[in-house]
Protein backbone atom coordinates (compact mmCIF):
# COMPACT_ATOMS: atom_id res chain seq x y z
CA UNK A 1 0.00 0.00 0.00
CA UNK A 2 1.14 3.51 -0.74
CA UNK A 3 2.21 5.48 2.37
CA UNK A 4 0.36 8.52 1.01
CA UNK A 5 -2.82 6.46 0.69
CA UNK A 6 -2.56 5.30 4.32
CA UNK A 7 -1.80 8.86 5.44
CA UNK A 8 -4.96 10.02 3.65
CA UNK A 9 -7.00 7.39 5.56
CA UNK A 10 -5.58 8.69 8.85
CA UNK A 11 -6.36 12.33 7.95
CA UNK A 12 -9.97 11.49 7.03
CA UNK A 13 -10.35 9.45 10.21
CA UNK A 14 -9.21 12.27 12.49
CA UNK A 15 -11.30 14.80 10.58
CA UNK A 16 -14.33 12.70 11.45
CA UNK A 17 -13.41 12.67 15.15
CA UNK A 18 -12.91 16.43 15.18
CA UNK A 19 -16.34 16.87 13.57
CA UNK A 20 -17.90 14.73 16.32
CA UNK A 21 -16.09 16.88 18.88
CA UNK A 22 -17.66 19.99 17.33
CA UNK A 23 -21.14 18.48 17.53
CA UNK A 24 -20.76 17.48 21.19
CA UNK A 25 -19.20 20.69 22.54
CA UNK A 26 -21.69 23.33 21.47
CA UNK A 27 -23.40 23.53 24.87
CA UNK A 28 -20.95 22.97 27.70
CA UNK A 29 -20.57 23.83 31.36
CA UNK A 30 -17.78 23.18 33.88
CA UNK A 31 -18.88 19.60 34.60
CA UNK A 32 -19.29 18.44 31.00
CA UNK A 33 -15.56 17.74 30.71
CA UNK A 34 -15.53 15.48 33.79
CA UNK A 35 -18.82 13.58 33.75
CA UNK A 36 -20.87 14.75 30.74
CA UNK A 37 -23.40 16.22 33.23
CA UNK A 38 -24.39 12.61 34.03
CA UNK A 39 -26.70 12.56 31.01
CA UNK A 40 -24.93 10.00 28.82
CA UNK A 41 -26.92 6.90 27.72
CA UNK A 42 -25.59 3.78 29.46
CA UNK A 43 -25.66 1.66 26.29
CA UNK A 44 -23.54 4.20 24.38
CA UNK A 45 -20.99 4.19 27.23
CA UNK A 46 -20.96 0.37 27.32
CA UNK A 47 -20.07 0.09 23.63
CA UNK A 48 -17.47 2.86 23.81
CA UNK A 49 -15.76 1.25 26.81
CA UNK A 50 -14.92 -1.75 24.65
CA UNK A 51 -12.72 0.49 22.52
CA UNK A 52 -11.13 2.02 25.61
CA UNK A 53 -10.24 -1.41 27.02
CA UNK A 54 -8.99 -2.94 23.76
CA UNK A 55 -5.90 -0.94 22.85
CA UNK A 56 -3.95 -1.13 19.62
CA UNK A 57 -1.59 -3.52 21.40
CA UNK A 58 -4.52 -5.90 21.97
CA UNK A 59 -5.53 -5.62 18.32
CA UNK A 60 -2.03 -6.67 17.27
CA UNK A 61 -1.01 -8.98 20.12
CA UNK A 62 -4.04 -11.14 20.99
CA UNK A 63 -4.09 -12.87 17.56
CA UNK A 64 -0.34 -13.42 17.96
CA UNK A 65 -0.71 -14.94 21.44
CA UNK A 66 -2.65 -17.82 19.90
CA UNK A 67 0.60 -19.11 18.36
CA UNK A 68 2.15 -19.62 21.81
CA UNK A 69 -0.71 -19.70 24.34
CA UNK A 70 -3.60 -21.10 22.27
CA UNK A 71 -7.01 -19.96 23.58
CA UNK A 72 -5.90 -19.85 27.23
CA UNK A 73 -6.70 -16.12 27.33
CA UNK A 74 -10.41 -17.01 27.53
CA UNK A 75 -9.78 -18.31 31.06
CA UNK A 76 -8.79 -14.77 31.99
CA UNK A 77 -11.80 -13.31 30.17
CA UNK A 78 -14.09 -15.47 32.33
CA UNK A 79 -12.35 -13.98 35.36
CA UNK A 80 -13.15 -10.54 33.97
CA UNK A 81 -16.86 -11.34 34.32
CA UNK A 82 -16.43 -11.96 38.06
CA UNK A 83 -14.51 -8.69 38.33
CA UNK A 84 -17.24 -6.73 36.57
CA UNK A 85 -19.83 -8.19 38.97
CA UNK A 86 -17.77 -6.96 41.96
CA UNK A 87 -17.35 -3.49 40.42
CA UNK A 88 -21.07 -3.17 39.69
CA UNK A 89 -22.19 -4.25 43.16
CA UNK A 90 -19.43 -3.00 45.48
CA UNK A 91 -17.55 -0.08 43.94
CA UNK A 92 -20.08 1.74 41.77
CA UNK A 93 -22.71 2.09 44.52
CA UNK A 94 -19.98 3.62 46.69
CA UNK A 95 -18.89 6.09 43.99
CA UNK A 96 -22.45 7.20 43.26
CA UNK A 97 -23.36 7.44 46.95
CA UNK A 98 -20.41 9.78 47.51
CA UNK A 99 -21.10 11.64 44.22
CA UNK A 100 -17.44 11.38 43.19
CA UNK A 101 -15.81 12.98 40.17
CA UNK A 102 -12.37 11.54 40.88
CA UNK A 103 -12.66 8.11 42.52
CA UNK A 104 -9.51 8.73 44.59
CA UNK A 105 -11.20 11.37 46.75
CA UNK A 106 -12.73 8.37 48.58
CA UNK A 107 -9.26 7.66 50.01
CA UNK A 108 -9.03 11.12 51.57
CA UNK A 109 -12.36 10.79 53.35
CA UNK A 110 -11.61 7.24 54.45
CA UNK A 111 -7.93 7.51 55.48
CA UNK A 112 -6.52 11.00 55.04
CA UNK A 113 -4.39 13.30 52.90
CA UNK A 114 -1.35 11.07 52.27
CA UNK A 115 -3.39 8.00 51.35
CA UNK A 116 -5.40 10.11 48.91
CA UNK A 117 -2.34 11.63 47.23
CA UNK A 118 -0.65 8.21 47.10
CA UNK A 119 -3.60 6.59 45.32
CA UNK A 120 -3.92 9.44 42.81
CA UNK A 121 -0.16 9.58 42.17
CA UNK A 122 0.07 5.86 41.56
CA UNK A 123 -2.78 6.10 39.05
CA UNK A 124 -1.09 9.01 37.24
CA UNK A 125 2.24 7.17 37.01
CA UNK A 126 0.61 3.92 35.89
CA UNK A 127 -1.64 5.49 33.30
CA UNK A 128 1.01 7.80 31.80
CA UNK A 129 3.45 4.91 31.36
CA UNK A 130 0.75 2.44 30.28
CA UNK A 131 -0.89 4.75 27.73
CA UNK A 132 2.51 5.83 26.39
CA UNK A 133 3.66 2.22 26.04
CA UNK A 134 0.55 1.21 24.10
CA UNK A 135 0.74 4.25 21.83
CA UNK A 136 4.47 3.69 21.32
CA UNK A 137 3.95 0.17 19.97
CA UNK A 138 1.21 1.30 17.58
CA UNK A 139 3.19 4.40 16.55
CA UNK A 140 6.14 2.19 15.61
CA UNK A 141 3.90 0.19 13.26
CA UNK A 142 2.49 3.36 11.64
CA UNK A 143 5.95 4.93 11.43
CA UNK A 144 7.36 1.98 9.48
CA UNK A 145 4.32 1.67 7.20
CA UNK A 146 3.58 5.34 6.54
CA UNK A 147 5.70 8.11 7.92
CA UNK A 148 9.23 6.76 7.59
CA UNK A 149 8.84 6.28 3.80
CA UNK A 150 7.57 9.87 3.66
CA UNK A 151 10.65 11.13 5.52
CA UNK A 152 8.75 12.19 8.66
CA UNK A 153 10.80 11.79 11.90
CA UNK A 154 9.30 9.64 14.66
CA UNK A 155 9.05 12.51 17.16
CA UNK A 156 7.00 14.53 14.64
CA UNK A 157 4.65 11.58 14.10
CA UNK A 158 4.10 11.14 17.84
CA UNK A 159 3.70 14.86 18.58
CA UNK A 160 1.23 15.39 15.74
CA UNK A 161 -0.81 12.34 16.76
CA UNK A 162 -1.10 13.37 20.42
CA UNK A 163 -1.92 16.95 19.44
CA UNK A 164 -4.75 15.69 17.22
CA UNK A 165 -6.13 13.75 20.19
CA UNK A 166 -5.77 16.91 22.31
CA UNK A 167 -7.60 18.91 19.67
CA UNK A 168 -10.77 16.81 19.73
CA UNK A 169 -10.79 16.24 23.53
CA UNK A 170 -9.59 19.46 25.19
CA UNK A 171 -12.96 21.18 25.17
CA UNK A 172 -15.54 18.45 25.62
CA UNK A 173 -13.54 15.93 27.64
CA UNK A 174 -15.56 12.88 28.65
CA UNK A 175 -18.70 14.16 26.91
CA UNK A 176 -16.90 14.10 23.55
CA UNK A 177 -14.96 10.90 24.26
CA UNK A 178 -18.10 8.88 25.00
CA UNK A 179 -19.29 9.54 21.42
CA UNK A 180 -15.92 9.36 19.63
CA UNK A 181 -15.20 6.06 21.39
CA UNK A 182 -18.55 4.71 20.22
CA UNK A 183 -17.50 5.38 16.61
CA UNK A 184 -13.99 4.04 17.18
CA UNK A 185 -15.28 0.86 18.83
CA UNK A 186 -17.62 0.21 15.90
CA UNK A 187 -14.72 0.82 13.49
CA UNK A 188 -12.43 -1.55 15.43
CA UNK A 189 -15.00 -4.36 15.71
CA UNK A 190 -15.91 -3.97 12.03
CA UNK A 191 -12.21 -4.32 11.20
CA UNK A 192 -11.99 -7.60 13.14
CA UNK A 193 -15.13 -9.03 11.51
CA UNK A 194 -14.02 -8.01 8.00
CA UNK A 195 -10.55 -9.46 8.63
CA UNK A 196 -12.14 -12.77 9.63
CA UNK A 197 -14.26 -12.74 6.46
CA UNK A 198 -11.31 -11.97 4.15
CA UNK A 199 -9.07 -14.65 5.66
CA UNK A 200 -11.94 -17.17 5.67
CA UNK A 201 -12.47 -16.47 1.97
CA UNK A 202 -8.73 -16.77 1.26
CA UNK A 203 -8.83 -20.25 2.85
CA UNK A 204 -11.94 -21.05 0.77
CA UNK A 205 -14.05 -21.86 3.84
CA UNK A 206 -17.73 -21.41 4.57
CA UNK A 207 -18.71 -19.88 7.91
CA UNK A 208 -19.41 -23.29 9.46
CA UNK A 209 -16.21 -24.73 7.98
CA UNK A 210 -14.30 -21.84 9.55
CA UNK A 211 -15.83 -22.50 12.97
CA UNK A 212 -15.05 -26.21 12.68
CA UNK A 213 -11.47 -25.60 11.52
CA UNK A 214 -10.78 -23.19 14.38
CA UNK A 215 -12.39 -25.50 16.94
CA UNK A 216 -10.35 -28.52 15.83
CA UNK A 217 -7.11 -26.65 15.21
CA UNK A 218 -3.92 -27.01 17.25
CA UNK A 219 -4.48 -23.49 18.58
CA UNK A 220 -7.91 -23.90 20.17
CA UNK A 221 -7.13 -25.45 23.56
CA UNK A 222 -8.91 -23.33 26.20
CA UNK A 223 -8.55 -25.07 29.56
CA UNK A 224 -5.28 -25.61 31.42
CA UNK A 225 -5.69 -27.46 34.73
CA UNK A 226 -2.65 -29.74 34.57
CA UNK A 227 0.36 -27.63 35.64
CA UNK A 228 0.05 -25.16 38.56
CA UNK A 229 3.55 -23.84 37.76
CA UNK A 230 2.46 -22.71 34.29
CA UNK A 231 1.36 -19.13 33.63
CA UNK A 232 -1.59 -20.61 31.71
CA UNK A 233 -2.92 -22.57 34.72
CA UNK A 234 -6.68 -22.01 34.95
CA UNK A 235 -6.96 -20.66 38.49
CA UNK A 236 -4.05 -18.28 37.98
CA UNK A 237 -5.66 -16.80 34.90
CA UNK A 238 -9.24 -16.82 36.20
CA UNK A 239 -8.45 -15.15 39.54
CA UNK A 240 -5.84 -12.91 37.89
CA UNK A 241 -8.49 -11.79 35.39
CA UNK A 242 -11.00 -11.03 38.15
CA UNK A 243 -8.58 -8.94 40.21
CA UNK A 244 -7.03 -7.29 37.15
CA UNK A 245 -10.51 -6.11 36.17
CA UNK A 246 -11.25 -4.83 39.67
CA UNK A 247 -8.10 -2.68 39.76
CA UNK A 248 -7.71 -1.71 36.09
CA UNK A 249 -11.39 -0.88 35.65
CA UNK A 250 -12.98 -0.39 39.07
CA UNK A 251 -10.01 1.42 40.66
CA UNK A 252 -8.93 3.23 37.50
CA UNK A 253 -10.15 6.79 36.89
CA UNK A 254 -9.94 6.23 33.15
CA UNK A 255 -12.69 3.64 32.82
CA UNK A 256 -14.72 4.61 35.89
CA UNK A 257 -15.01 8.21 34.70
CA UNK A 258 -17.23 6.98 31.88
CA UNK A 259 -19.36 4.93 34.27
CA UNK A 260 -19.83 8.00 36.45
CA UNK A 261 -21.27 9.81 33.42
CA UNK A 262 -24.41 7.63 33.59
CA UNK A 263 -27.62 9.16 34.94
CA UNK A 264 -27.68 6.99 38.06
CA UNK A 265 -26.17 3.86 39.60
CA UNK A 266 -28.87 1.65 38.06
CA UNK A 267 -27.85 2.71 34.56
CA UNK A 268 -24.17 2.39 35.50
CA UNK A 269 -24.77 -1.23 36.50
CA UNK A 270 -26.53 -1.94 33.20
CA UNK A 271 -23.53 -0.44 31.43
CA UNK A 272 -21.08 -2.58 33.40
CA UNK A 273 -22.95 -5.85 32.88
CA UNK A 274 -23.42 -5.21 29.15
CA UNK A 275 -19.82 -4.18 28.69
CA UNK A 276 -18.60 -7.23 30.62
CA UNK A 277 -20.63 -9.78 28.70
CA UNK A 278 -19.64 -8.25 25.34
CA UNK A 279 -16.01 -8.96 26.19
CA UNK A 280 -16.38 -12.74 25.83
CA UNK A 281 -17.53 -12.93 22.16
CA UNK A 282 -15.23 -10.05 21.17
CA UNK A 283 -12.13 -11.76 22.54
CA UNK A 284 -13.26 -15.04 20.99
CA UNK A 285 -13.24 -13.22 17.64
CA UNK A 286 -9.69 -11.96 18.22
CA UNK A 287 -8.48 -15.44 19.17
CA UNK A 288 -10.25 -17.01 16.18
CA UNK A 289 -8.57 -14.43 13.97
CA UNK A 290 -5.21 -15.54 15.39
CA UNK A 291 -5.98 -19.20 14.65
CA UNK A 292 -6.99 -18.37 11.06
CA UNK A 293 -3.84 -16.32 10.55
CA UNK A 294 -1.76 -19.27 11.76
CA UNK A 295 -3.60 -21.68 9.45
CA UNK A 296 -3.21 -19.31 6.50
CA UNK A 297 0.53 -18.94 7.15
CA UNK A 298 0.99 -22.73 7.25
CA UNK A 299 -1.12 -23.25 4.12
CA UNK A 300 0.96 -20.70 2.18
CA UNK A 301 4.32 -21.84 3.55
CA UNK A 302 4.87 -18.50 5.29
CA UNK A 303 7.17 -18.63 8.29
CA UNK A 304 5.56 -17.29 11.47
CA UNK A 305 7.76 -14.56 13.00
CA UNK A 306 9.59 -15.32 16.25
CA UNK A 307 7.81 -12.27 17.67
CA UNK A 308 4.22 -13.40 17.04
CA UNK A 309 2.95 -9.82 17.52
CA UNK A 310 4.25 -9.20 13.99
CA UNK A 311 2.12 -11.91 12.35
CA UNK A 312 -1.07 -9.89 11.78
CA UNK A 313 0.70 -6.69 10.58
CA UNK A 314 2.99 -8.76 8.31
CA UNK A 315 0.15 -10.65 6.60
CA UNK A 316 -2.15 -7.61 6.40
CA UNK A 317 0.33 -5.17 4.88
CA UNK A 318 3.01 -7.37 3.33
CA UNK A 319 1.29 -8.11 0.02
CA UNK A 320 -0.03 -11.54 1.04
CA UNK A 321 -3.65 -10.35 0.60
CA UNK A 322 -5.27 -7.70 -1.54
CA UNK A 323 -5.13 -4.11 -0.37
CA UNK A 324 -8.49 -4.28 1.44
CA UNK A 325 -7.08 -6.26 4.40
CA UNK A 326 -4.30 -3.70 4.80
CA UNK A 327 -6.81 -0.83 4.89
CA UNK A 328 -8.97 -2.69 7.41
CA UNK A 329 -5.91 -3.41 9.56
CA UNK A 330 -4.83 0.25 9.58
CA UNK A 331 -8.30 1.47 10.52
CA UNK A 332 -8.54 -1.20 13.22
CA UNK A 333 -5.30 -0.37 14.98
CA UNK A 334 -5.95 3.38 14.75
CA UNK A 335 -9.43 2.95 16.23
CA UNK A 336 -8.22 0.63 18.99
CA UNK A 337 -5.17 2.76 19.85
CA UNK A 338 -6.84 6.15 19.94
CA UNK A 339 -10.04 5.05 21.67
CA UNK A 340 -7.74 3.99 24.50
CA UNK A 341 -5.49 7.06 24.31
CA UNK A 342 -8.17 9.78 24.26
CA UNK A 343 -9.90 8.27 27.27
CA UNK A 344 -6.59 8.03 29.16
CA UNK A 345 -5.82 11.68 28.38
CA UNK A 346 -9.16 12.85 29.78
CA UNK A 347 -8.74 10.73 32.90
CA UNK A 348 -5.20 12.01 33.50
CA UNK A 349 -6.44 15.58 33.17
CA UNK A 350 -9.34 14.95 35.56
CA UNK A 351 -7.18 13.26 38.19
CA UNK A 352 -4.40 15.88 38.04
CA UNK A 353 -6.91 18.74 38.18
CA UNK A 354 -8.93 17.41 41.10
CA UNK A 355 -6.48 15.23 43.05
CA UNK A 356 -3.28 17.23 42.70
CA UNK A 357 -4.41 20.84 42.06
CA UNK A 358 -7.75 20.73 43.95
CA UNK A 359 -9.31 22.09 40.78
CA UNK A 360 -12.82 21.30 42.01
CA UNK A 361 -12.53 24.50 44.06
CA UNK A 362 -11.94 26.65 40.96
CA UNK A 363 -14.72 28.36 39.02
CA UNK A 364 -15.40 30.21 35.77
CA UNK A 365 -12.59 31.31 33.49
CA UNK A 366 -9.88 30.30 35.96
CA UNK A 367 -11.18 26.72 35.97
CA UNK A 368 -11.31 26.64 32.16
CA UNK A 369 -7.77 28.08 31.76
CA UNK A 370 -6.27 25.74 34.33
CA UNK A 371 -7.97 22.67 32.87
CA UNK A 372 -6.81 23.56 29.34
CA UNK A 373 -3.22 23.93 30.56
CA UNK A 374 -3.35 20.64 32.46
CA UNK A 375 -4.80 18.87 29.42
CA UNK A 376 -1.90 20.21 27.35
CA UNK A 377 0.59 19.21 30.07
CA UNK A 378 -0.70 15.63 30.13
CA UNK A 379 -0.50 15.51 26.32
CA UNK A 380 3.12 16.65 26.42
CA UNK A 381 3.88 14.08 29.13
CA UNK A 382 2.64 11.31 26.83
CA UNK A 383 4.74 12.66 23.95
CA UNK A 384 7.85 12.85 26.15
CA UNK A 385 7.52 9.31 27.53
CA UNK A 386 6.94 7.85 24.04
CA UNK A 387 10.03 9.67 22.72
CA UNK A 388 12.04 8.34 25.68
CA UNK A 389 10.89 4.79 24.86
CA UNK A 390 12.07 5.31 21.29
CA UNK A 391 15.44 6.72 22.44
CA UNK A 392 16.02 3.77 24.79
CA UNK A 393 15.25 1.41 21.88
CA UNK A 394 15.57 -1.68 24.08
CA UNK A 395 12.58 -4.00 24.19
CA UNK A 396 13.63 -5.58 27.48
CA UNK A 397 14.01 -2.22 29.25
CA UNK A 398 10.75 -0.82 27.88
CA UNK A 399 8.78 -3.96 28.77
CA UNK A 400 10.28 -3.91 32.27
CA UNK A 401 9.18 -0.29 32.75
CA UNK A 402 5.66 -1.17 31.59
CA UNK A 403 5.61 -4.19 33.91
CA UNK A 404 6.69 -2.08 36.88
CA UNK A 405 3.93 0.42 36.06
CA UNK A 406 1.46 -2.46 36.21
CA UNK A 407 2.71 -3.30 39.69
CA UNK A 408 1.48 0.04 40.97
CA UNK A 409 -2.13 -1.13 40.77
CA UNK A 410 -1.45 -3.58 43.61
CA UNK A 411 -1.23 -0.88 46.29
CA UNK A 412 -4.53 0.58 45.01
CA UNK A 413 -6.12 -2.85 45.45
CA UNK A 414 -4.81 -3.04 49.03
CA UNK A 415 -5.92 0.51 49.84
CA UNK A 416 -9.50 0.03 48.67
CA UNK A 417 -9.81 -3.47 50.14
CA UNK A 418 -8.69 -2.18 53.54
CA UNK A 419 -11.06 0.76 53.31
CA UNK A 420 -14.08 -1.28 52.24
CA UNK A 421 -13.69 -4.43 54.30
CA UNK A 422 -12.19 -3.29 57.62
CA UNK A 423 -13.44 -0.71 60.15
CA UNK A 424 -9.94 0.54 60.91
CA UNK A 425 -8.14 3.83 60.41
CA UNK A 426 -4.47 3.78 59.39
CA UNK A 427 -1.33 5.79 60.11
CA UNK A 428 -1.79 7.99 57.09
CA UNK A 429 1.83 9.12 56.70
CA UNK A 430 3.03 5.50 56.52
CA UNK A 431 0.85 4.67 53.49
CA UNK A 432 3.21 6.12 50.79
CA UNK A 433 6.07 3.97 52.10
CA UNK A 434 3.92 0.84 52.14
CA UNK A 435 2.74 1.60 48.59
CA UNK A 436 6.35 1.67 47.36
CA UNK A 437 7.49 -1.34 49.40
CA UNK A 438 4.68 -3.65 48.24
CA UNK A 439 5.48 -3.67 44.48
CA UNK A 440 9.22 -3.81 45.19
CA UNK A 441 8.73 -7.01 47.24
CA UNK A 442 6.55 -8.45 44.46
CA UNK A 443 9.11 -7.61 41.80
CA UNK A 444 11.85 -9.37 43.78
CA UNK A 445 9.65 -12.43 44.31
CA UNK A 446 8.66 -12.57 40.64
CA UNK A 447 12.26 -12.22 39.43
CA UNK A 448 13.44 -15.11 41.63
CA UNK A 449 10.37 -17.34 41.83
CA UNK A 450 11.70 -20.10 39.56
CA UNK A 451 14.81 -20.50 41.71
CA UNK A 452 13.19 -19.97 45.11
CA UNK A 453 9.90 -21.85 44.63
CA UNK A 454 10.82 -25.00 42.65
CA UNK A 455 10.14 -23.68 39.18
CA UNK A 456 7.00 -21.70 40.02
CA UNK A 457 6.31 -18.81 37.65
CA UNK A 458 4.13 -15.93 38.73
CA UNK A 459 1.41 -14.81 36.37
CA UNK A 460 -1.44 -12.40 36.91
CA UNK A 461 -1.88 -13.69 40.46
CA UNK A 462 1.05 -11.46 41.39
CA UNK A 463 -1.42 -8.57 41.48
CA UNK A 464 -3.35 -10.36 44.26
CA UNK A 465 -0.15 -10.88 46.25
CA UNK A 466 0.77 -7.21 45.75
CA UNK A 467 -2.60 -6.07 47.11
CA UNK A 468 -2.35 -8.53 50.02
CA UNK A 469 1.07 -7.21 51.07
CA UNK A 470 -0.31 -3.65 51.01
CA UNK A 471 -3.38 -4.75 52.98
CA UNK A 472 -1.27 -6.51 55.65
CA UNK A 473 1.05 -3.50 55.91
CA UNK A 474 -1.93 -1.24 56.58
CA UNK A 475 -3.28 -3.73 59.10
CA UNK A 476 0.09 -3.66 60.88
CA UNK A 477 -0.01 0.16 61.07
CA UNK A 478 -3.71 0.55 61.83
CA UNK A 479 -4.91 3.03 64.47
CA UNK A 480 -7.96 1.18 65.70
CA UNK A 481 -11.50 1.72 64.60
CA UNK A 482 -12.18 4.78 62.48
CA UNK A 483 -14.21 7.40 64.34
CA UNK A 484 -16.67 7.73 61.46
CA UNK A 485 -16.66 4.68 59.27
CA UNK A 486 -19.56 5.66 57.00
CA UNK A 487 -18.60 3.82 53.83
Amino acid sequence: MSPLFIAAIIVVYFAGLIFISYLTTRKLDSQSFYNGNKKSPWYIIAIGMIGTSISGVTFISVPGWVMTSQFSYLQMVLGYLLGYFVIANVLMPLYYRMNLTSIYTYLEERFGFWSYKTGASFFLISRIIGASFRLFLVSIVLQKLVFEPLGVPFWVTVTATIMLIWLYTFKGGIKTIIWTDLIQTIAMLSAVVLSLVLIKNALDLSFFDMVSKVYHSEYSRMWFFDDPNSKNYFWKQFLGGAFTTIVMTGLDQDLMQKNLACKNVKDAKKNMYSYGFMFLPINLMFLSLGALLGMYAHAQGIQIPANTDQLFPMLATGGYFNVSLGIIFIIGIIAAAYASADSALAALTTSFMIDILNGNKLEGDKLKRTRTRVHLLMSLALVLVIIIFDAVNNDAVISAVFTVAGYTYGPLLGLYAFGLFTPYAVKDKVVPYLAVLSPVICYILSSNSVEWFNGYKFGFELLILNGLIMFLGMLLFNEGRAKRHKF
